[in-house]
């Protein structure tokens, strides 16, 4: 059960797994060639909290010994991957990216965590994040900030850019991170990788620390569609610890992968989906949308009459529902928050029940309108983000005009549509700058309908390439 290692780290998810399946590498080879990358790439990057290095090579020689007796659990057997450090880890410090919780060693896994275990998945480290994932940078006071690995000088957005930054430099093949407002979509895109923020309901919240729970996910970043799909398979489906877990059936999110998409039609909304935004940006989304309509997609227009509301009703929930979450310890250890993060939850005490509840009704009438449009559409497409990567702790960005915006009301142009009304999406590369930064496109599905997604996107990266290049660290 030996080969060499050398570049087994830069193999897909799938391809790992099948050379693991047919006892080629062992996953002791494979996650050593992991660890070997991650003291690589580390000083770099700087994408996780807690290696877990020991752990992980006495689970992988668990994990060998089964499959040398002929038990395979499928295709995340023996597959490292990594966790951000909001989901619990029995016995395992899970601190949330925070001083606060900076000692919290949890007695119970998170659903998703025991899913994956479960699946013969190698835990290799847990990742940083924005502190309690309320921000869109991961530049993390107490545990540094992470960097992009296509240009260190450049952030890894957030609140999951230790797991876009990790599978990006090829630290680990899969990684969860968690999205309230666009916290896995947004660094998929600017780390170049492939991630997707499910209905919500359809995977479990149990034991993830959460920032608004009623927005609050959890989802697979990997590099390709294919090892997304796969990866969604262990993690989504009811759970009776979590009240909002949905009970409606999964289906195996791989199984149409191939299927193509002649006669899908693609919704876009003109004069929202392609205004303020970097024309980078623009370009590279446009020419995406052509090649789809190369494979025979139709692209459909529509209007969403009260879309442009959602950045602030999104902003008014994802305040008040944190700071309710973190009142006792916002009065007894104020002094533990970040100065960033700590502004931003004591600005949500200050908002009035009226500003919540009418951004809940707006949620409301927006999540109607698109599933009005879902008659006519089948997915929309639009970009994950305005803009590409910016520096390591700018909180103003450049869109366009020479005029200079806040950063965090601006990187949710576009994620901040699917989180309110509760719908799927999933970021997958589609280009880069001029500078050669990675651009990412969002597909938008049907509540549930996660399928396809799935094969839109994979169709895409069937006719690209641009999921296969990787930085230069």
């Amino acid at each position: 059960m030996s080969t060499a290692t050398r570049g087994l780290h830069q193999h897909t998810l799938l391809e790992a797994a099948q050379l693991v399946e047919h006892r080629k590498v062992s996953p002791v080879e494979l996650t050593d060639t992991v660890l070997k990358q991650i003291e690589r790439a580390e000083p770099k990057i700087n994408a996780f909290i807690t290696v877990l290095a020991e752990q992980a090579r006495a689970v992988a020689k668990a994990h060998e010994d089964m499959i040398s007796a002929g038990y395979y659990l499928g295709p995340l057997h023996g597959i490292p991957i990594a966790l951000k450090d909001n989901l619990y880890t029995k016995g395992v410090r899970s601190t949330a990216g925070s001083k606060v919780l900076g000692d919290f060693v949890p007695e119970e896994d998170a659903t998703v965590t025991a899913r994956l275990k479960s699946a013969g998945a190698i835990i290799v480290g847990k990742t940083n994040m924005h502190e309690f994932a309320w921000g869109g940078t991961t530049d993390n006071p107490h545990y540094g900030p992470t960097r992009n690995p296509w240009d260190p000088r450049r952030f890894p957005a957030g609140s999951s850019g230790g797991s876009g930054a990790a599978v990006a430099a090829r630290e680990c093949f899969g990684a969860i991170g968690t999205d309230t407002g666009g916290s896995i979509r947004l660094p998929a895109a600017v780390n170049g990788v492939t991630g997707i923020r499910p209905t919500i309901g359809r995977v479990s919240n149990f034991n993830i620390v959460p920032l608004a729970w009623s927005m609050d996910t959890a989802g697979p970043m990997t590099r390709t569609v294919a090892d997304c799909a796969t990866m969604f398979n262990f993690i989504a489906g009811h759970d009776p610890k979590d009240e909002a877990s949905a009970r409606i059936p999964v289906s195996d999110y791989t199984a149409q992968l191939n299927r193509g998409v002649k006669g899908i039609r693609i919704g876009i909304v003109p004069d929202y989906f392609f205004t303020h935004l970097q024309p980078p940006v623009h370009d590279a989304v446009r020419g995406a949308l052509r090649v789809l309509e190369g494979q025979k997609a139709e692209v459909v227009e529509v209007e969403i009459a009260n879309i442009h509301g959602n950045i602030s009703a999104q902003l008014t929930i994802e305040s008040a529902e944190p700071s309710t979450y973190h009142q006792h310890w916002l009065r007894t250890r104020p002094q533990d928050y970040g100065d960033d993060v700590r502004v931003l939850l004591e600005v949500g005490e200050m908002l009035l029940a009226t500003h919540y509840l009418q951004a809940q009704r707006y949620r409301t009438l927006l999540r109607h309108e698109f599933v009005e449009a879902f008659e006519h559409v089948d997915v929309f497409i639009c970009p994950t983000l305005p803009f590409v990567a910016t520096p390591v702790g700018d909180m103003k960005v450049v869109i366009e005009g020479g005029k200079e915006e806040d950063m965090l009301s601006a990187i949710m142009q576009y994620t901040g549509v699917p989180s309110l009304t509760g719908l799927p999406s999933m970021s997958v590369p589609c280009g880069f700058s001029p500078d050669g930064l990675p651009i990412g496109m969002q597909i938008i599905g049907k509540p549930f309908d996660e399928a396809t997604i799935f094969r839109v996107g994979h169709a895409y990266q069937q006719a690209t390439d641009w999921h296969t290049r990787a930085p230069n660290l």
